[in-house]
């Protein structure tokens, strides 16, 4: 699909769909907001929702402007207009190289002496503002992944400086000078070791929508490197570099926390469906439920960009501890008006990063703190906060410990001797064997008495992959790492909680609650970080008993 063209258009005709919708409220519409007799197909005319699957990539990116200007170089190059760098750089096949060098060369500020460096002149802004709409001509992929390995490349720090420095250093704590000289060779130090290119992005953060490049920037340094577009050193540096000062600029103390209500503007309801990563929403009907009554929905917005969603939290208000994702985003509630006897729990059930320059920065474990202070005042008597969260990942990892079955025939180490018999009963072939076909295209599903029999043999594979699988001593799926990071307890595993085709695909239909009991976060939260130890309930314990017990790897 065209990154363009279609999300626009599809965006068009949903805020007309949600205005006809509400405007049949008004008129008094029979129904749940639509006319007597009017079903959920029938809702196709006005704009079903076109859902992103992964994170948005650019909603921040200005209309580019056409510019007519031509190529100066040479002595006259100064004379160029702001368009100058951009035209060079969409023209020729020796062009973009050159354009490229002579871009980062008059949009980096030079690191003026430490003697200087107070009083030193900011860079020209109308050079940072040259940068952005130069980088925003180049088309995103390979072409924005060079400019950024060069960036990193030639921009960074000045090695020399910093090995006159270090020795200098050195020198001062070997010849036992005082304090104050040298704490000076240190601030020195400290000085070289900043790479040029944060001065960029220190002035570009400064500018009017600055702040928006700068995560549409890094969206595309975290793509280029994930796609091997840019590699190398210099290039991780800086985009943990760009990583630590978004960090500092999108803190708690810059964020706001807004609750999303069906009267809420069209574009955030527009831009919370598309941003939902973890059950895609169908249609306005469906959005509607999932900010109407027994539900919650959140955002974080920043000072900078208002009225955009940066991270998003959706919430279910319900008397126990949900273990189906269908019962949260399909059912109806029973009535509009929310009866306070009967909301005792609340349930995250989906958080989405709706920025991909904003992955890493910590806001999810913020957003979670608010939300929950925000439901205590509402709901004083709701006690249990868990969430019920998916386990990507667990499907391709169960395929991988199948293939290593299959590799030597007659070998078992992952069921007992019953459940083979049985399995193979039901498929007609070795069980490894059959259920790696059946696991790649979801037809076990279809089965009831093989779903039967998965039953016991997948929730103890399940629980030793939460529980047991580790990458550098912590969980190895990053959907339990980051509660558990938080403080959460690895509370209970749901057979059958997500029977969507994503659900079956992703986990085989399972899911999983982290429990949040908030007198223990804290101490939770350090002891895992400490000793990698991972809290869980009795239930998935005993799980991973079992499948210590009968798996032999």
């Amino acid at each position: 699909m065209p990154p363009n063209q279609p999300l626009c258009l599809g965006a068009a005709r949903k805020r007309c769909g949600l205005a006809v919708l509400r405007r049949r409220e008004e008129l008094g519409a029979a129904g749940r907001g639509v006319p007597a007799g009017c079903g959920l197909a029938s809702m196709s005319r006005l704009g079903p929702f076109r859902v992103a699957p992964r994170l948005l990539r650019r909603p921040w990116v200005l209309p580019r402007r056409p510019s007519s200007v031509s190529i100066v170089t040479g002595p006259c190059a100064g004379l160029a207009g702001p368009g100058a760098a951009a035209a060079s750089l969409c023209s020729g096949p020796a062009a973009p190289s050159l354009a490229m060098e002579e871009l980062l060369s008059r949009s980096v500020p030079p690191l003026p002496p430490y003697e200087t460096r107070e009083k030193a002149p900011p860079p020209a802004e109308l050079r940072s503002v040259e940068f952005m709409r130069s980088y925003r001509a180049l088309e995103a992929g390979p072409r924005r992944a060079e400019l950024l390995a060069r960036l990193a490349r030639d921009f960074g720090v000045d090695h020399g400086r910093v090995a006159e420095f270090s020795a200098k250093v050195l020198q001062a704590r070997e010849q036992q000078r005082e304090p104050g000289a040298l704490l000076q060779a240190e601030d020195r130090l400290r000085y070289y070791l900043s790479p040029r290119y944060r001065g960029l992005f220190q002035h570009l953060g400064r500018l009017e929508g600055g702040l928006r490049f700068l995560v549409e920037l890094r969206g595309d340094l975290v793509e280029a490197l994930a796609a091997r577009h840019a590699e190398g050193p210099h290039v991780r540096e800086m985009n943990g570099m760009l990583k630590s000062m978004l960090s500092e600029w999108f803190s708690t103390g810059f964020l706001n926390l807004e609750r999303v209500t069906w009267q809420s503007p069209c574009e955030v309801l527009q831009k919370i469906s598309d941003s939902e990563a973890v059950h895609p929403v169908r249609n306005w009907i469906d959005m509607k439920r999932r900010v109407g009554s027994y539900r919650r929905c959140y955002f974080f917005g920043h000072c900078a960009v208002p009225g955009e969603p940066l991270i998003v939290l959706h919430v279910a208000l319900t008397n126990e501890i949900s273990s189906s994702i269908q019962a949260i985003v399909k059912e109806v509630p029973p009535l509009e008006t929310e009866d306070m006897n009967k909301i005792t729990t609340a349930i995250f059930y989906s958080i989405s990063l709706t920025q991909q320059g904003l992955q890493g920065v910590e806001l999810g474990t913020h957003l979670i703190k608010r939300v929950v202070k925000e439901l205590q005042g509402e709901f004083p008597q709701i006690k249990v906060f868990s969430s019920l969260s998916p386990i990507p990942g667990f499907t391709k990892w169960l395929i991988g410990l199948l293939s290593s079955q299959t590799k030597e025939q007659g070998r078992n180490e992952l069921f007992t001797d019953a459940e083979c018999q049985e399995i193979s009963e039901i498929t007609g072939d070795p069980a490894a064997e059959k259920l790696k076909r059946l696991l790649t295209n979801n037809e076990w599903v279809r089965s009831e008495r093989l779903v039967k029999a998965l039953h016991s043999p997948f929730m103890r594979f399940c629980a030793w992959y939460l529980y047991g699988e580790k990458h550098r001593g912590y969980a190895l799926n990053p959907v339990a790492n980051f509660h558990l990071q938080n403080g959460a307890v690895l509370w209970r595993i749901n057979w059958m909680a997500d029977t969507s085709p994503r659900g079956i695909a992703a986990s085989c239909g399972m899911m999983v609650n982290y429990r949040y009991f908030l007198e223990d976060t804290a101490s939770n939260s350090a002891e895992y970080l400490g000793t990698k130890h991972i809290k869980a309930s009795e239930q998935v314990l005993s799980l991973v008993s079992q499948f210590q017990q009968n798996s032999k790897l």
